[in-house]
């Protein structure tokens, strides 16, 4: 395959994943109670976060996997293969307790975050501009998330259990498209020495996924700055995954299709400005889109929480897309600029350990502050830590000069 086709076929796996995932946020509260939770809020809280919690112990133990050996595409496969195994437990095998339903939903978690992590790192191994590959899964992501949550919420009307069932599917095909794709890691292209491929992926199994990623930060430090951004990023799509949504169900009386429509207002303008977004933080560099749009961002968050009808959160929710559009293939695009060739995949897994910190904290912080104080409060506290998070980055930020890239942008 070309470079485009690569990059077309990398860009549909990571698709396909988020939209499997964000198939069953619109009508999360049904899901857990058709699996047999006794809570609403608690049980969606739990069972967002077990999924994330996963993401955390394993991504990096995917990435320093995939850089110690030099390949890619067989963990995206065998993390689809797994990913499709643990969705198609839940819709199809009866399960005795709550309890055992979030430890499959862990291991679930555990293989898919190896296809959606090393799908990215395989983007960023492609030549083309960090920019432009990284607006490619930023299309992706946006796409699938904003296709994922009206068309999960039309499947909610089906039956509670029919988006996880769509969702085993969806991995299936992930491991398919998979092989498809010319493995280029920089191992297997023979440009990095083995003594250090070894010591970038090695010697790191043993330590753990999360002392994986800060030892990474040891070494560079500066990588602080995309993954604070990353953190709180995600934080927000927590947030909205469940506070969010468990929010417009209750304030304006949604069913879980109409839910999916209004998360769509945000996913649709967020999927289709990425990939011109993320050429232009090739042109511009990254500062300027990353403070921007985070900036603006914790302020409409805000403003989604005081909109008085499911009209006017609707237009706030497409303004939150616009600007998250904005930011977001500029820091994962500085995540490469900042990696060495030879650490990208644990350096890509390291900004997803933040991510998915970020999006479990979104879930526990949101649904607790929901609980004890109300919706409202819980949308001060989201927005106004991407507020915090543009504050304590402006020193960094402001000595940063790479990810400027003002030469003609190559054509495959």
């Amino acid at each position: 395959m070309t470079t485009r086709q690569d990059r077309t076929a990398l860009a549909g796996i990571v698709f396909l994943v988020l939209f499997a995932q964000v198939l069953l946020y619109p009508g999360i509260d049904a899901l857990v109670a058709a699996l047999g939770a006794e809570t609403r809020l608690s049980a969606s809280m739990w069972f967002l976060a077990v999924e994330y919690a996963a993401f955390v112990a394993f991504a990096v133990v995917w990435g320093a996997l995939s850089d110690a050996t030099g390949r890619r595409v067989p963990f995206v496969v065998c993390g689809a293969l797994g990913g499709a195994v643990g969705y198609a437990v839940l819709a199809f095998v009866p399960v005795a307790s709550f309890e055992t339903i979030l430890l499959l939903r862990l291991f679930q978690g555990a293989t898919t975050i190896g296809a959606f992590s090393l799908a990215i790192t395989m983007l960023m191994d492609l030549p083309g501009g960090h920019g432009r590959n990284m607006g490619s899964a930023g299309i992706a992501i946006g796409g699938g998330t904003a296709l994922g949550a009206p068309i999960g919420g039309q499947l909610y009307e089906v039956g509670p259990l029919v988006p996880v069932a769509v969702a085993a599917g969806l991995f299936v095909l992930v491991a398919l498209l998979a092989l498809t794709v010319n493995d280029r890691a920089p191992g297997e292209r023979g440009t990095s020495h083995p003594s250090a491929a070894a010591d970038t992926g090695g010697s790191r199994l043993g330590a753990g996924a999360v002392s994986s990623a800060l030892s990474g930060l040891a070494r560079r430090p500066i990588l602080l700055v995309p993954y604070a951004f990353g953190f709180v990023d995600r934080l927000t799509a927590g947030f909205f995954a469940l506070v969010g949504t468990l929010y417009f169900r209750e304030t304006f009386t949604l069913s879980p299709g109409e839910t999916g429509l209004l998360l769509a207002c945000f996913f649709a303008p967020f999927a289709l400005l990425q990939y011109p977004f993320g050429k232009l933080s090739d042109r511009v560099g990254r500062v300027a889109p990353v403070l921007a749009g985070s900036a603006v961002y914790g302020l409409v968050v805000i403003v989604v929480g005081l909109a008085p009808t499911a009209t006017t959160a609707a237009i706030a929710m497409v303004g939150v897309g616009v600007v998250g559009a904005l930011m977001a293939p500029a820091t994962m695009a500085l995540v490469t600029d900042l990696a060495s060739e030879t650490e990208r995949g644990a350096a890509m897994a390291g900004f997803n350990v933040f991510g998915s910190l970020g999006f479990l904290a979104g879930v526990l912080v949101g649904g607790t502050v929901a609980g004890l104080f109300g919706y409202f409060w819980a949308f001060v506290v989201a927005g106004g830590i991407e507020l915090l998070v543009v504050v304590l980055s402006l020193p960094a930020l402001s000595r940063l000069s790479v990810g400027t890239d003002r030469s003609p942008v190559l054509t495959d």
